[in-house]
């Protein structure tokens, strides 16, 4: 019988190109089991993932990469953001920006969000044209940007930072990834707390003069707190509706393109939380254990790592009828994309509105499209395309 390591190898350029057959192996070998490759407990079904992800008993806790004079930037980053927290702290940081990412808020952003999905896809034209580059990019890193009023001159910077900081998520990076990591946290750190210095004299009505003021009034937030705060939101504020777009028009497209009616409200919500399920945009998320527990009946030692595998419980045919299959139709949908628990996705409603808003825009213009050209990203934590170029069908 084949172990764990060997159905679910992260090395293997198929797992990357497509994980589900292989994902699906390991779930029926077994839905929590140790792989001694990736040295962590694998949470692979619905049921299983989920009490990982709502078990306050596994955290994240941030292992600083070492040497740590190299890495210190990169370290703090992430030791000082909502992200790679736990309560207390963790409880304080999200309160800070979580009214910004209500559902109140993030729906008076509508209108606008709308527009910029509008005028990218028209400006995209009839096709062919690179999905990726002319909308699912754009979109949301200008939500942000506008969000923390990002001088409009190095707005081209952003994702390019942010690609290669989240780079360092997948589960081998190579040395070339490490160098690029180590120079963009520098670079990105450093751009946030020269605009955070300038926004506490000039405030302004966005994001980031609420942080800083925030951070002046009481010391409520720390100087790298903020900063990290800020790389956190360009960083996780875009990935998701960037892979979500392109991984799930992809997935439509490959069913045929069934009809959807984008003018129906319910309609395009149901549409968006399959392109979120049927190809995850994030696949693998990491806790670690604070204390001894069981998950599923099987112990879990204080110190150990759990590795809950989003894409898999998004796919388990226990909570899914025929899971493979995308259904733009199907309700109810409990997808986990967005993860669960007090680590939550905290910008899930802007994710859905750019996706909605973009899909909208879309298929209005392209009621039936074709792929000319489909290039993955050699990523298995991240899935996503660097290159989806579509053609009216």
């Amino acid at each position: 019988m084949a172990t764990p390591s060997e159905l679910l190898d992260l090395s293997d350029p198929e797992v990357l190109r497509d994980p589900y057959p292989h994902l699906a192996a390991l779930r029926a070998h077994d839905p929590f089991v140790w792989h001694e490759g990736l040295q962590a407990h694998v949470a692979s079904g619905h049921a299983q993932v989920s009490a990982a992800l709502r078990d306050r008993r596994l955290g994240r806790v941030y292992r600083d990469r070492e040497p740590a004079q190299d890495w210190a930037t990169f370290n703090w980053l992430h030791a000082d953001s909502i992200l790679d927290s736990e309560p207390p702290k963790h409880t304080r940081l999200r309160r800070l920006v979580a009214g910004a990412f209500g559902r109140g808020h993030v729906a008076r952003l509508e209108p606008r969000i709308r527009a910029i999905a509008e005028e990218l896809v028209d400006a995209a034209g009839p096709g062919p044209f690179d999905l990726v580059e002319a909308v699912a990019e754009p979109l949301p890193v200008t939500v942000i940007a506008e969000l923390l009023d990002w001088p409009h001159a190095d707005r081209h910077l952003l994702r390019p930072w942010s690609q290669a900081i989240v780079a360092m998520y997948e589960v081998d990076p190579g040395e070339q990834a490490r160098a690029e990591a180590l120079r963009a946290s520098s670079d990105f750190a450093a751009y946030v707390d020269e605009l955070a210095a300038h926004r506490a004299r000039h405030p302004g009505e966005d994001l980031l003069t609420d942080l800083v003021q925030a951070r002046d009034a009481g010391d409520a937030l720390s100087r790298h707190e903020l900063v990290a705060t800020v790389v956190l939101l360009l960083n996780a504020g875009h990935e998701a509706s960037v892979n979500g777009l392109s991984n799930g028009i992809h997935s439509w497209i490959t069913a045929g393109s069934p009809a959807v009616d984008v003018e129906d409200d319910a309609a395009l919500a149901l549409l968006v939380e399959e392109l979120l399920r049927h190809d995850s945009p994030l696949h693998l998320f990491e806790r670690t254990a604070t204390a001894d527990l069981e998950i599923d009946g099987r112990p879990v030692a204080e110190g150990e790592r759990v590795h809950v595998l989003l894409g898999a419980a998004n796919r388990d045919p226990a909570v899914f009828a025929e899971p493979d299959r995308f259904d733009p139709r199907r309700d109810p949908n409990p997808h986990l994309a967005f993860g669960l628990g007090i680590h939550f996705c905290i910008g899930a409603p802007l994710a859905r509105l750019e996706l909605q808003q973009s899909v909208r825009a879309l298929l209005r213009r392209h009621p039936r499209l074709e792929v000319v050209e489909a290039v993955r990203r050699p990523t298995f934590v991240l899935r996503g395309f660097e290159r989806l170029v579509l053609a009216d069908a």
